[in-house]
Formats: C-alpha cells, sequence, structure tokens
C-alpha cells in the first residue's frame, strides 16, 4: 500500500530495482526454456508415497512445537517441513538422484483451506515458505555437487479440500462451501509464501474444479501485480475415469479453453489414471494447446496389496511413457500418486535421447466452454445462437418465475432454448426489485448442477459490474461478459476489460461512446475500431476474444429517421469485420422486430429476414429466442418482399406495407396448390412408398406414412418393409448401371424424409432400420483437410444399400473417429482427402489402428489418393485390410465382399495379393528411376533471351479486392465438364449431354443444375469474392523475390520452387516456375501476381440447410456447383488481371477459346502439379492479406476454407506453360529445405508424393 505514497525518485529507483530482478527471474525461466527445447524435462514423484514409507508415527508430525496439540496431526505431511525437514530434503535429494530435473515442494495442502481441517489454519504462509526453502537448498545443495546438472524448483499448489462448482449438500444445489474471494486470498498467501521462499516455478496440480483453478491464476496474477518477479505457470489437471471429465464434469478441450488464458509454461494431466488410461485425453491435450505438456500417472490403478498401493512396477510406467514420449506427445514426464526414485530414475533412462514434442501453432478461433468445448472459427464456422430467454429484461415468463423464486422451472427455461438449438444461453437479473447480485450466483450454480445446460456457454448479461463480476466468479468454463463499452471513458474501459482478461472471459462491446449509442453506421465503426485498437494494442487482448455489438434497433415504428437502421447495422458489419480482423459480432435480433410485439407471424419471419442478411454481411452471432425463428425458405413470398423493403428501407411506404399486412394476418390460412393425381398414385400404399423411393418423389411421403401407420403396429416395419425394398431396388439399379448417382442421391433424400417423420412414432427404435441394417460404416474427411463431396456421396450410396453410416464430417482428427469406431462398433472404417497432405494423416490413422489392436476394414479414398499410394504407403502400417476405393459405384460392392464370411476370406486374399504385386512393382520402377543433379537441372533449365522479350508493366501495382461481383457475370466462364465427374458420369461438356450411356441422366442433372443456378443467381445465394495482388519480382535461382516498389530494395517475400529433375530422354528441358521470371541478376524488371477467390461461406450455409431437412441431393448438387462458381471466378478474374497486365486489352477470344486456356500465361496454384508444396500459400495469404480481404483461412494442412475457393499467382511470359514436377531427388530436398529454413523431415512431410526415394529406410 505505501508504495503509491513513495516520492518520484524512490519510485524510479525501485523501477530500476524491479527491471534487474525481473531480468534475473527471466534468465532463470529462459533456461528451463532452453531445456525444454532440448529434451524431455523430468519432474519428481510422488511425495506421499515416500513419506509413508518411512513409517512416520504422530510424534514425528508433532515434533517438539505442536505436542500439545488439540487435533490429531498424523497425515498432515506438509506439517513436516516444520518438524521434519530433513525427511523431506532426504526425498528431494533421492528424486535428484534419480534424474529428476524439476522437484515440487512439500506444499500441496498448505493453503489456509487446507489445514483448517488440523487447526492450523494460521499456518499456511509459514508451511508454504519452508518447503520451499528445504527445496531450494536441497537442489543449490545438488547442482554444487553435480554442476552439469539443471535443477529446478516448482511450488506445489494443491486444489484444496472445497469446490467452487459443486454442491456439498445434494439437497441444496445452489450452496457452496465457500467463496471465489475467500480461495483468492488463500491462494495468494500460498503463493507468496512459496515466491519467498525461493521456488522457480508456480505448479497448479491435481485439479478437479476448474472454478478452482481460475481462483488460483488470479491469486497468482494478483501477486505478480504486487511484486517485481513472474514466475512460470505450469497447470495440472486430473481426468477422474474413463468418462474423460473432470470431477467438476469439464472435458479436457473445454477445460484448456478455460484455463488458457493464464499463458501457461504447460499444461498437463497428472492423478487418478496411470499412463495407459491417460493416453487419449494426453493426445487432445497436446493436439490443441499451444504450450509445453505435462503427463505425470499414478503408477497405475490403486492396489492395496502392493508396497507402494499401486498395481505398476517401475518398468510398466516407464515403458508406458516411453510410448507416449516416442509418439512426439510430451515435453515434462514424472510421476504421482505410487511412484518412486525407482520409477524416476527408469522413466529418465528410457526416455533419455527421445526428442520433445514440438509445440503446434494453433488456428486463431473464438473458443469458449460449458462443460463441453464451444470453437468459433473464423472463415467457416457455423452462425452461432446465444438464447435470450433466461433474461428478466426480455422475458416476461423467466421474470415471474424467479420473483416468484421459482429458480427450479427458470432452468427449464434455459433446458429449453438450448433443446431448441442455441449454443450459448444469456443470463440477465438487471430489475431493481431483485437483488441481481444473489440471483445471478444462485442461479449460475444451479446451472452447474444439471450438466444438459452446464454443457454450453453462458453469456453474463448486466449494466451493472458487480453483477458481471458475481458471475465470473461462478462459472468454471470460459464465458461471455455482456457487455462493456466506452460509455464512462477510457480508464474505465480498459479497468474492466483487464479484470475480464484476468476472469478468461470473452468480452461483448457495445457500440456506445461518451457521446452516447451509436445508431449511424459511421458511429457504429467509428466506436467499434476505437475499442479494438484500445484492447489490443494497450491491453494485449486476443482478437478472437472481442465480441462487437454494433446495436440492432428497432425499424418500422413510424419514425422516419429509425428507417435506415437495419441497412446501418448490416453495413457496420461488413467493415467492423474487414478492418477489425479477427473479432467477432454478434446483435440482439429480437430488437429489430419491437414494433410488432404480439404478432409472432411477422416477427419471427422478421427475425429470420434480417438474420439472414445479417449473416450474409458477417455476423457471427445472435441473442435470439430460438423458438421463435421462421424458415427463411417458407416465409410467404408476399411477406418476404414486404419485410425486406422495410429491413432496407427502399420505399417511403414500407412500414405501412407491412403494417397493413400485419393487421390482416390473423386468420388467413395458406392456399394449398393442388397436383393432378399420378396414374401411380391409385397403388396400395407400400407400392406407392416403394415407388417414391426409386423415383425421388418427396412430394407424398407424410401423407403416405400416415396411412401405412394405420396399417403396420410398429413405425419400424415401414423402414424395414417398403421403404428397404424401395431402397434396395436402387441399389440393385445402382449397381447394374441402370440408374445414376444424382438419382441415388434424390432417393435417399425421400429415404430420409420419411424416416425422419417417423421418428416421433418409433419408441424403441430411434431412426435406421434396426437389425437389417447390413453393416456400420463410420466415414471421415481427415484432419486438415475441408472437402466432402465425395465423402458425402459416398455415405449416401452406402445408406441407399442398407447400412448404417455415422458421418463424422470434415476436419477429423484420428483419435475422434477411432474412439467413434470403437463407441459404435463400426464394421468398417472410411477415410477420404482431397490435399496432399491428407495422404500422410491417413497413414497415421492406419499406424493408430495397429496400435489399437482394430481389426476392421479401413478404406481409402479420394482425390489424391491411389491404388500405388495405398498399398505402398497405408496397407504396410495396418495388419487389418486396407483397400483403395476409386469411386462411389465401388464401395457397396467391396463392402458387401469383405461382409461375406467365408467368401471374405478369398476376397482379403485378393486385395493383399494385388498390394503386394504393387508393392514389387513400385520397388522395380524405383530402382530403374534415375534423376540429374540438381545442379544439372538447373543448368538445362527453360532458357529466355530477356533482351528480345517485352516485359509488360501491371497498371497497378498493390492489392485490388472484388467485393461486388455480379454472380451473372461468373456464369458464361463455369466449365462444366468436372461438375458432371462429381456424379460419377464420366465424358466432357457438352458432348456428355448426347452420351449413348448415360446423355439422358446428363440432360436431366444439368437442367436441374441450372435451376439452381439461376435461383443462387437470382438470389445472390453465394458471397463470392476475390482479390489480385501485382508486385516487382525477379528470380534468384529457383525462388521468386517479391519486391514492396520499384526501388526494389525492401523484399516482402520469397516464394520457394521446385525443379523437374528426373532424366529425360530427348527433351532435355527441365522446368521450374522461377524459369518464367526474369532473373535479378539480368538487371530487366519483371513482375508477379497473386490471387485468392471463393464462392464463400454461403455455399456450405446453403449446403447444411438443405443437408438439415435431409436433401442430400441438393446438398452435394449446392457443393459442386459451388466449386464450378469458384473456378469461374478464377478464371475470369485472370481475364482481369490480364486486361490489368496489359496484354490482355487486346484479346477477342470466346467463352470457350478462354476456358481452354488460349491466352497467354497461366495461373499455377500451390498444391497442385507445378508446385506441389501447399506451403507456399502461407507468403500469398500474407502478401495478399487475404483472410482480411476476402474471408478466406487455411486450416493446419493448408486447405482453403470455405473449400470453395482457388488460390495462385499469375505468370505473364509468353511461353509460360503448366508442368508436373514429378518425382524429384533427395540433394533438391535438402537445398529447397535449406531455401525454406525447414528441416528435410518437415519438407518430406509436406512433399511427400514428388520424393523419388524412400524415407523409410
Amino acid at each position: 500500500m505505501g508504495i503509491r505514497y513513495l516520492s518520484s525518485n524512490v519510485l524510479n529507483l525501485l523501477g530500476i530495482l524491479f527491471c534487474m530482478i525481473e531480468k534475473t527471474v527471466s534468465e532463470k525461466h529462459k533456461v528451463l526454456k532452453q531445456l525444454l527445447g532440448e529434451r524431455i524435462v523430468v519432474l519428481d514423484g510422488a511425495m506421499g508415497t515416500m513419506i509413508q514409507s518411512y513409517g512416520l508415527g504422530e510424534e514425528d508430525f508433532r515434533g517438539d512445537r505442536f505436542k500439545d496439540h488439540f487435533i490429531e496431526l498424523r497425515g498432515n505431511n506438509d506439517l513436516l517441513n516444520l518438524t521434519r525437514p530433513e525427511l523431506v530434503a532426504d526425498i528431494h535429494r533421492r528424486y535428484l538422484e534419480a534424474g529428476a530435473d524439476i522437484i515440487e515442494t512439500n506444499t500441496f495442502n498448505s493453503t489456509r483451506i487446507s489445514q483448517s481441517d488440523y487447526g492450523l489454519e494460521d499456518l499456511a504462509y509459514e508451511l508454504s515458505k519452508a518447503g520451499a526453502q528445504i527445496a531450494r537448498q536441497t537442489a543449490d545443495e545438488f547442482m554444487y555437487r553435480y554442476p552439469h546438472r539443471r535443477c529446478f524448483v516448482a511450488g506445489s499448489i494443491g486444489p484444496t479440500n472445497k469446490t467452487l462448482s459443486i454442491s456439498p449438500d445434494v439437497n441444496n444445489p445452489s450452496f457452496r462451501a465457500i467463496t471465489f474471494q475467500e480461495l483468492v486470498d488463500a491462494y495468494y498467501e500460498q503463493v507468496r509464501g512459496l515466491v519467498e521462499g525461493g521456488v522457480d516455478i508456480l505448479l497448479a496440480e491435481t485439479v478437479f474444479d476448474t472454478l478452482n483453478l481460475k481462483a488460483a491464476i488470479f491469486a497468482m496474477e494478483r501477486f505478480f501485480d504486487e511484486y517485481p518477479v513472474r514466475l512460470p505457470i505450469m497447470l495440472s489437471v486430473t481426468i477422474t475415469d474413463a468418462s474423460g471429465r473432470t470431477l467438476s464434469g469439464q472435458t479436457i478441450e473445454a477445460f484448456w479453453y478455460s484455463v488458457m488464458h493464464a499463458k501457461p509454461l504447460s499444461v498437463g494431466i497428472n492423478c487418478a489414471l496411470g499412463a495407459g488410461q491417460m493416453r487419449p485425453y494426453i493426445e487432445e491435450l497436446s493436439r490443441i494447446a499451444d504450450c509445453y505438456i505435462s503427463c505425470y500417472p499414478n503408477a497405475g490403478l490403486p492396489n492395496p496389496l502392493s508396497e507402494t498401493g499401486y498395481d505398476e512396477d517401475p518398468e510398466t510406467t516407464a515403458g508406458l511413457l516411453e510410448k507416449l514420449a516416442k509418439d512426439g506427445l510430451l515435453n515434462i514426464v514424472g510421476g504421482c500418486c505410487g511412484t518412486t526414485p525407482d520409477h524416476i530414475r527408469l522413466i529418465s533412462e528410457r526416455l533419455k535421447g527421445i526428442p520433445p514434442r514440438k509445440i503446434p501453432k494453433i488456428p486463431s478461433a473464438t473458443r469458449l466452454s460449458g462443460l463441453e468445448p464451444l470453437k468459433i472459427e473464423s472463415g467457416f464456422a457455423p452462425f452461432i445462437m446465444v438464447g435470450e430467454r433466461t433474461n428478466v429484461t426480455g422475458s416476461p415468463k423467466f421474470a415471474k418465475l424467479i420473483k416468484s423464486g421459482d429458480f427450479e422451472g427458470a432452468l427449464e427455461i434455459a433446458r429449453q432454448q438450448i433443446e431448441n438449438g442455441a449454443n450459448i444461453i444469456d443470463v440477465n437479473f438487471d430489475e431493481a426489485l431483485l437483488d441481481s447480485e444473489t440471483c445471478m450466483v444462485r442461479f449460475l450454480n444451479l446451472i452447474s448442477s444439471e450438466p444438459d445446460i452446464a454443457r454450453v456457454p453462458v453469456m453474463i448479461d448486466s449494466s451493472k459490474w458487480s453483477v458481471i463480476e458475481a458471475g465470473l466468479r461462478s462459472i468454471q468454463g470460459k464465458c461471455i461478459v455482456n457487455s462493456i463499452s466506452l460509455k464512462e471513458g477510457e480508464e474505465k474501459f480498459l479497468e474492466q476489460a483487464k479484470l475480464i482478461m484476468r476472469y478468461g472471459a470473452a468480452v461483448v462491446v457495445m457500440a456506445f461512446d461518451e457521446k452516447g449509442q451509436a445508431v449511424r453506421k459511421e458511429d457504429k465503426v467509428r466506436i467499434c475500431q476505437r475499442a479494438y485498437k484500445l484492447l489490443t494494442e494497450k491491453l494485449g487482448m486476443d482478437p478472437s476474444d472481442i465480441i462487437f455489438d454494433p446495436n440492432v434497433l428497432a425499424i418500422a415504428t413510424g419514425i422516419e429517421e429509425h428507417n435506415n437502421y437495419a441497412v446501418d447495422f448490416i453495413e457496420a458489419l461488413k467493415e467492423i469485420k474487414s478492418t477489425c480482423p479477427g473479432a467477432r459480432t454478434i446483435g440482439g435480433i429480437s430488437n429489430i422486430s419491437f414494433s410488432f410485439r404480439g404478432n409472432n407471424v411477422v416477427r419471427e419471419a422478421m427475425h429470420s429476414v434480417f438474420l439472414y442478411h445479417a449473416i450474409n454481411a458477417g455476423l457471427d452471432m445472435g441473442i435470439v429466442n430460438t423458438g421463435m425463428l421462421a424458415v427463411y425458405e417458407e416465409i410467404e413470398s408476399e411477406l418476404l418482399q414486404l419485410i425486406e423493403d422495410v429491413i432496407f428501407n427502399r420505399r417511403p411506404d414500407a412500414t405501412e406495407r407491412l403494417i397493413e399486412y400485419a393487421e390482416g394476418v390473423r386468420g388467413q390460412e395458406r392456399k394449398q396448390t393442388s397436383r393432378s393425381e399420378k396414374l401411380w398414385r391409385s397403388n396400395g400404399v407400400d407400392e406407392r412408398l416403394r415407388y417414391s423411393i426409386v423415383n425421388g418423389i418427396v412430394e407424398y411421403v407424410e401423407e403416405d406414412i400416415l396411412e401405412a401407420l394405420k396399417i403396420y403396429k410398429n413405425p419400424l416395419d415401414i423402414i424395414e418393409g417398403p421403404l428397404m425394398d424401395g431402397m434396395r431396388e436402387v441399389g440393385d439399379l445402382f449397381g447394374a448401371g441402370k440408374m445414376f448417382l444424382p438419382q441415388v442421391v434424390k432417393s435417399a433424400r425421400v429415404m430420409k424424409k420419411a424416416v425422419a417423420y417417423l421418428e416421433p412414432f418409433m419408441e424403441s427404435q430411434k431412426h435406421g432400420s434396426g437389425n437389417g441394417k447390413r453393416g456400420k460404416f463410420v466415414i471421415a474427411t481427415v484432419k486438415g483437410d475441408v472437402h466432402d463431396i465425395g465423402k458425402n456421396i459416398v455415405s449416401v450410396v452406402l445408406s441407399c444399400n442398407g447400412y448404417e453410416v455415422i458421418d463424422l464430417g470434415v476436419m477429423v482428427p484420428a483419435e475422434k473417429i477411432l474412439g467413434v469406431a470403437k463407441e459404435v462398433n463400426a464394421d468398417f472404417i472410411g477415410l477420404s482427402g482431397l490435399i496432399t497432405p491428407s495422404l500422410d494423416e491417413m497413414v497415421y490413422v492406419a499406424s493408430e489402428m495397429e496400435r489399437q489392436g482394430f481389426k476392421i476394414p479401413l478404406l481409402i479414398g479420394g482425390a489424391t489418393t491411389s491404388r500405388t499410394h495405398t498399398a505402398v504407403k497405408i496397407a504396410p502400417r495396418y495388419s487389418g485390410v486396407v483397400e483403395h476405393v476409386e469411386d462411389a459405384s465401388r464401395v457397396v460392392g467391396v463392402c458387401n465382399s469383405l461382409l461375406g464370411g467365408r467368401e471374405s476370406d478369398g476376397f482379403v486374399s485378393e486385395i493383399k495379393s494385388a498390394q503386394e504385386n504393387l508393392r514389387r512393382l513400385h520397388s522395380m520402377y524405383e530402382q530403374k528411376r534415375s534423376f540429374v543433379s540438381i545442379e544439372e537441372a538447373r543448368a538445362k533449365g527453360f532458357k529466355t533471351e530477356w533482351s528480345k522479350l517485352k516485359i509488360d508493366i501491371p497498371a497497378k501495382l498493390g492489392l485490388t479486392v472484388f467485393n461486388e461481383i455480379e454472380l451473372e457475370e461468373i456464369v458464361p466462364y463455369i466449365d462444366w465438364s468436372p461438375f458432371f465427374w462429381v456424379w460419377e458420369l464420366k465424358g466432357t461438356y457438352p458432348r456428355i449431354l448426347n452420351h449413348a450411356k448415360w446423355g439422358n441422366q446428363a440432360r436431366q442433372l444439368y437442367e436441374d443444375a441450372k435451376r439452381f443456378v439461376e435461383d443462387i443467381v437470382k438470389n445472390k445465394r453465394f458471397g463470392v469474392r476475390a482479390i489480385i495482388g501485382f508486385w516487382p519480382a525477379n528470380s534468384v535461382g529457383d525462388d521468386i523475390e517479391v519486391y514492396k516498389d520499384e526501388l526494389r530494395d525492401e523484399v516482402l517475400g520469397v516464394f520457394h520452387f521446385l525443379r523437374q529433375q528426373r532424366r529425360k530422354e530427348g527433351e532435355e528441358v527441365y522446368l521450374c516456375l522461377a524459369d518464367f521470371v526474369a532473373p535479378k541478376e539480368s538487371g530487366y524488371r519483371d513482375y508477379l501476381g497473386g490471387f485468392v477467390v471463393t464462392a464463400g461461406n454461403e455455399v456450405e450455409e446453403l449446403a447444411s440447410f438443405y443437408k438439415s431437412k435431409h436433401d442430400d441431393y441438393s446438398a452435394i448438387m449446392i457443393k459442386a456447383i459451388g466449386d464450378r462458381f469458384a473456378e469461374a471466378l478464377a478464371e475470369m478474374m485472370h481475364k482481369k488481371a490480364r486486361d490489368l497486365w496489359g496484354f490482355g486489352k487486346n484479346e477477342s477470344l470466346s467463352y470457350e477459346e478462354i476456358l481452354k486456356e488460349k491466352y497467354r500465361g497461366i495461373r499455377p496454384a500451390p498444391g497442385y502439379p507445378a508446385c506441389p508444396d501447399h506451403t507456399e500459400k502461407r507468403l500469398l495469404w500474407k502478401l495478399l492479406e487475404v483472410e482480411l480481404n476476402v474471408g478466406v483461412y487455411l486450416t493446419e494442412s493448408f486447405a482453403m476454407s470455405p473449400s470453395s475457393s482457388v488460390a495462385g499467382w499469375y505468370f505473364a511470359h509468353p511461353q509460360s506453360r503448366y508442368f508436373h514436377v514429378g518425382k524429384i531427388g533427395l540433394d533438391q530436398v535438402k537445398d529447397y529445405a535449406r531455401r525454406k529454413g525447414m528441416s528435410v523431415e518437415e519438407v518430406e512431410k509436406w512433399i511427400r508424393s514428388n520424393l523419388g526415394y524412400r524415407t523409410d529406410l
């Protein structure tokens, strides 16, 4: 307290001293980080187990000082710091001698709270400091004796015996035995003692309640504020059992999201489980955490007959940890309960030489959590619904329940919001007659005892800071604060924001400043930009934790100045998203319809229409009543027109027209459109259902199902009878080539709608056809890859043929694929991928299947896969069946053959024999293959007489963004041939329309596609965007330098390219893309272009909409057309680029000639044959500022999201052409790795399919 009153001279002196101390501590921290970079660091083992081995009695714990204490003290191990310090030091010494780099203080229970059980709460500070001093002295003495050793002391901070998230009284679930502040104070006292006793690290361990840990983190930060020292923090959680959750109910990912604000040195798992049981949770933590990973398990499970009380000997524990280490999962390793110096000695020996885990680069995302995680990734995240009904200001029903004290009834409203689709629930108690703080704490405490509610994140909503802070102290997950603003000035704003960061929450920032609430677009944008700069630059807040609310205000009020409110909001969204990268946006949607209270028909429609357009403009979240949303597609056309007139302020009488409609809407009934009865409708209901399935007719499904329910006693019999009869016929027709894929998908749509309609009628069977299923097939696009059209088609085909398909979607990690396969007892696993890095992930999945003892078949498919790669790279990693499936038409035959009992044995033998033959042929081919050296290849590269070539200069250097592109302008550039290939109709457009075998189906498919395209264009369904850039450039060897400006003295970046190297007969030119740009040494000034185009997130959203309506045909159609739009836009932008470059202005090419690439120049893409390395996208994204300008993001495997996107470079050289780099030699790979600043192993990973040598020898 006194420091703030000292003179400025003294303060300056203190500042210097503080800096000196900070540097000293930083050096210690630096040594530890250096060690962690070199090898796996070893932590010590169990303190309690070792103390037990000494056979101590009550007198050892009492000593002279406590001989007359009124409570038994045996078992209070921390007290030995005062009564038997030499014994504690001896245990530390034995662990150091066994190889431990870090020893933990004997202070696990040295808090006022834990010591109160022994009546020694006033000793908390003394015990903590003494424990730290004993460990410090022991470590220093050991390093003096062994100067080559670097040893550290970690201050052990236990969870205490109280919990903030669980009531100790089952009859009073809102009761808590301790407060957040009491825990903070207790932890602060302990931290102070540990640091003053000399620890190097603070280790909060055995965490069973994340809210307790958040209190500990809060206390540490408070300590760091007041003292001139900041120590590294280690966090370690306890997963209590096979559920994979903490005692307070969180998953490991939800836990990490809740505490990642601490920016710890490491996060890990200890106690409760042995190393074997910990593995899946360590794997997951290793994947998601951007810090070091620790693992110190128990010596197996409890065994009272064992000497240590646990069932694993040192050999077993060390062996299990060795496997984890070899799989690249560990940075820090040690032991917990039941482990001894013998365990640590063997662990240290077995892990010696194994490289430590590399910290992954984690993509930016908004990460929230309840009991389960919610990750909102940039670019392809679904719209997030925030349930608004748990709000006393917005829900009269909720307010009434709260005021009457019926909190149980209020919980039901929260539950209903989640059941209706809310991803987050907004909680607000701002009412004058309520004790808002007490209500907030009670309600949040009650929520934590309801797992089906607590699983989602909470939004703490209040205009009172005291209420917000009470909420923050009651939630273990990562929540959102709603809200803060600049209303009271910058100082107050930053003070509150800093505290929110300390509590580990995200924050909603209102567009409100000292002048008041922003209503016009310009003010909304200005305030949000100002807040963004303050939060990110002054506080270092993660932009993804900032959520801007630009204020949704009521329209159609009759007040003229309100008419443009919706337009202002929508336009502000666009600018906020483009100028505040990483930040999210939110709006209170029901505000828009405030003037139509009591008219739910109009309100629900207004909400849906406004949401539709706001989402397209960049709205990430909406605070909505999830039960009050009409389906946009089903809104009556007249009402839709009237609402859009009001939203976009399109006509002066828009409000009056909507009010007139609203007044007359009650009592109206929708007109039913009659259809002429078809002849087949006169058949029996079984035949009608079968006919509908086979012919893809959806109109009569509900009508016929209702009739069938009068005949069949069990709804399941309808599925297994007429519906499956139809599906079997579809499968037979498809297998015989008499039915084509688009028709199959339409049939599946009818089947899905029928099953969905039957679900409410089924009591025991939820969906599917029960025992009638042939087998269970788990399918996924592998981690890092977002492409799924092929996977979706395979899913449909399998479903049509009686298989139960569990489709896990895209970007699915191996652990999830295999975990689900075990959970559902799958008969098959199918992996799909489009980009080259997916091949390595498939190899990893196969290896994991072998390690985990799987026996089921693994099927491989996707554009980059092949029979040879499957045989050579994947099959050898798994002793089960691995088969490459070329297309959807083969998958059913393969699966049927593998399930065919004895007949399958012969089929398996055929597969393995064929793969062995492919491996043999590949080996022979590899031996015959020869390469020229990289030096010779460069000497024989493509040559240009630059003195005779005119180098055109782009009209504009730098970036050009195209956000207002008319969709109809793109349509003529569509190349339709690949569209038919998606549907497995082989041929080129337009000839395929007259194909002898599938011309009829191709024509029908084309007509459907044209109808979709017409709708997409008319209603602007896709949010196409593009960016192109031109830079001064020159080649330097096989690289291309890109310069800031024409001075060419500042290099913005270097693109790295590969050269053909496989020996050629006759033609002696070995191409590299760098050949088409003038060399720097030539003195000629050249240029390079780059581009990224996208059809937008709307493609995935529209496809998801159709999929949610059980319409796979339309979903696949949308994705296929989305890809065509992206490619067409790339072609259109290339034309614009050629015009901007100058040489394209005089082109007089038809669209057909453009699609045949009759023009000058090329637009090769990273990841494709001329540049197979996807990592080159990284620089392209940086130069073009892609995420900011067009909203396309890269996954960890450099796949683009949205997937309907295209990227590449523009080369203008008149003789530039596309080519395949093909296989290359080790000499070029080493040279390429050196140029890129990467290891050879990392380069090999990214260009695996281009390696002309084996890496497994």
